[in-house]
């Protein structure tokens, strides 16, 4: 089945940009693309496509603790076995972890970057293990990981650690859940897949687990600032617009929706 919904790209707005791009390159394993003085676009691989964005602007004021934004962006592996080899690779490297989690439909690997970008790198289960309840709506829940499985099932150490690897979901904090579930479903053509997770809901296209989350976590009060530092964009594609459009979400977050 051809997708319908894409996460295509993630832009960052960040304070120092050589600090970021050696994170990201020597720690996690991306390729520069492109660079400048003030930008670098980044790939899985050195033949694939840029899929992140970093912009350096040092007079950037950071968020407040209580806006909206990024809560994390996911990055999604190809299989269970190029997860565990993209572990050993990072942990090889010094790389901090937040945190390792088994959710039913994937197994799922947190961290932050050096500007507290939260970050999560995961593999899918297959479809038809996938955990329902018995009203047929997604049952994902939040167990410990099995960290040696994981690390057992990798490939050995890869050239391109990230090679095959795209962005999977976008997870956002928000200032009104039912405001932003309508948003995000009318933008994107999204259905609810799970929303039994106190202050949090998961929508997706397709029948995947979720392309979008949000969450009121911590209780976020106001927008996303402009031009802070942090989350400057979000790039989807999805079948339906005949162009581009730009806009912002209900908390202030910019998006492009681009043809897919």
């Amino acid at each position: 089945m051809n997708p319908s919904l894409e996460l295509r790209s993630i832009h960052l707005r960040v304070a120092g940009l050589t600090r970021s791009v050696r994170f990201y390159t020597e720690q996690l394993g991306f390729v520069v693309a492109r660079q400048s003085a003030t930008d670098a676009q980044l790939a899985a691989t050195a033949d694939a496509p840029a899929i992140l964005t970093l912009s350096e602007d040092r007079a950037a004021p950071p968020a407040p603790r209580d806006a909206a934004g990024l809560f994390h962006a996911a990055l999604l592996l190809p299989s269970r076995a190029a997860l565990g080899a993209w572990l050993r690779f990072a942990a090889e490297r010094g790389t901090e972890f937040d945190g390792f989690s088994d959710h039913g439909v994937s197994e799922a690997i947190y961290l932050r970057d050096p500007e507290n970008n939260g970050l999560e790198f995961y593999a899918d289960r297959p479809r038809d293990a996938w955990p329902f309840d018995t009203a047929g709506q997604l049952a994902m829940v939040t167990a410990a990981l099995d960290i040696d499985s994981l690390l057992a099932s990798a490939t050995p150490a890869p050239a391109t650690p990230l090679a095959g690897a795209r962005w999977g979901h976008l997870h956002l904090r928000v200032t009104n859940l039912a405001r932003s579930d309508a948003f995000y479903r009318d933008t994107l053509g999204m259905a609810l897949m799970q929303g039994t997770y106190p202050g949090a809901r998961f929508l997706a296209a397709d029948g995947y687990h979720h392309h979008v989350a949000l969450n009121t976590w911590g209780h976020p009060r106001t927008p996303q600032p402009a031009g802070a530092l942090g989350l400057a964009e979000a790039t989807f594609a999805r079948h339906g617009p005949a162009a581009t459009q730009s806009l912002r979400d209900p908390d202030g977050i910019p998006l492009t929706i681009a043809p897919l």
